[in-house]
């Protein structure tokens, strides 16, 4: 058995592998308490609060043949619900 660094192992017994791992800053993960949206929004209004902007979302939830289900979630109040077509 021979090592990168040169070392020899004379020994032809049991083998034991160590390795140590030395965290970097740039390992670190940093967590941000912030909201970010990237879906788009639209005028329509939250059943729940009234607010006049939603963003929104397609899905398709049924056959390929039908339209898809369009989903809402508050700007204001983050209630969520559906439309169907």
């Amino acid at each position: 058995m021979v090592c990168s660094c040169g070392y020899k192992e004379k020994n032809k017994g049991s083998l034991v592998l160590k390795e140590e791992i030395k965290e970097q800053k740039s390992d670190k993960i940093e967590v941000v308490d912030k909201k970010v949206e990237i879906l788009p929004k639209t005028k329509e209004e939250c059943p729940k609060c009234k607010h006049p902007e939603a963003f929104y979302w397609l899905v398709q939830t049924r056959a390929a043949d039908e339209a898809p289900t369009r989903f809402f979630k508050c700007v204001k109040c983050n209630h969520s619900w559906r439309a169907y077509n």
